[in-house]
């Protein structure tokens, strides 16, 4: 198990300015959020690119700033969008492909589209095919106002793609959700392959480990418990901190607990 930081805790700054600062900071471990389409190629992505290699900073996964438009395109009665958004999405993968990550993390529905759950797995499923030409899985992340805000939503979609399906548990959208973070942990079990953690307390739903009243520690000894071996990664919003060395400073905090409890498992 790791501890890192993504990148979109620093957004809106500028996608390669983002990942320099957390590599400066001294973080090795980190998701990409990717901002604007162009930062996939070209001149930008060569920077993102250069920076990476030069900290030997490991991009777990990939975030794309176009879940939004999933509802619309993935999910779309309209052919011809189905298509067009695949075909945008492989830029993503390539991009994802050249940094190294493994995992790509998906929004998908909204609550309020009208695909059917049967039409929703075979998108998904149809994406995980093509990511994987590219060496990624698709991880489904927990939204508040999607579709895999509901856990009964996604006990079906693990029942009906199988060992295919992987999640990304987020700490924030879960409480947002109004769910607790331990029990969707329960039913995800081992597909689920990352983590997006933040601590919270009542009337705060996001803020940096170590600064809220979240049982961080408990959660740690479930993933360890249920052999989690990816990366659980500081995720907040720009307004839920101040300085960016308390991103860092939240990494360590992971990091201790991390420590602590597999020694614990090794005793």
């Amino acid at each position: 198990m790791k501890a890192g930081v993504s990148s979109a805790s620093l957004y809106p700054m500028h996608t390669e300015d983002a990942v320099r600062t957390l590599c400066e900071l001294g973080v090795k471990h980190t998701e990409i959020f990717v901002n604007d389409i162009s930062e996939t190629r070209g001149a930008v992505f060569d920077e993102i690119k250069s920076i990476a290699r030069s900290f030997e900073l490991d991009v777990v996964s990939v975030h794309p700033f176009s879940t939004p438009m999933e509802t619309l395109f993935m999910f779309s009665d309209y052919d011809r969008r189905r298509e067009t958004f695949f075909d945008m999405y492989r830029s993503y993968f390539d991009f994802a492909e050249r940094m190294g990550a493994r995992i790509f993390v998906l929004h998908g529905a909204a609550k309020e589209a009208r695909c059917s759950d049967s039409m929703y797995f075979e998108q998904f499923l149809r994406l995980c095919d093509i990511a994987s030409e590219y060496g990624l899985t698709v991880a489904q992340e927990n939204i508040s106002y999607c579709r895999s805000a509901d856990i009964d939503f996604l006990k079906r979609m693990m029942k009906e793609c199988g060992d295919r399906a992987k999640f990304v548990l987020d700490i924030k959208q879960a409480v947002r959700s109004g769910i607790s973070p331990f029990e969707l942990l329960y039913v995800l079990g081992r597909s689920m392959i990352h983590v997006h953690i933040s601590d919270n307390m009542p009337g705060k739903d996001c803020l940096p480990p170590g600064k809220g009243s979240f049982d961080l520690s408990g959660l740690i000894k479930k993933l360890s418990e249920i052999k989690f071996d990816g990366a659980v990664l500081t995720e907040l919003y720009r307004s839920n901190y101040g300085e960016p060395s308390e991103l860092y400073d939240s990494m360590v905090y992971i990091e201790n607990i991390i420590q602590n409890v597999e020694k614990c498992d090794v005793k």
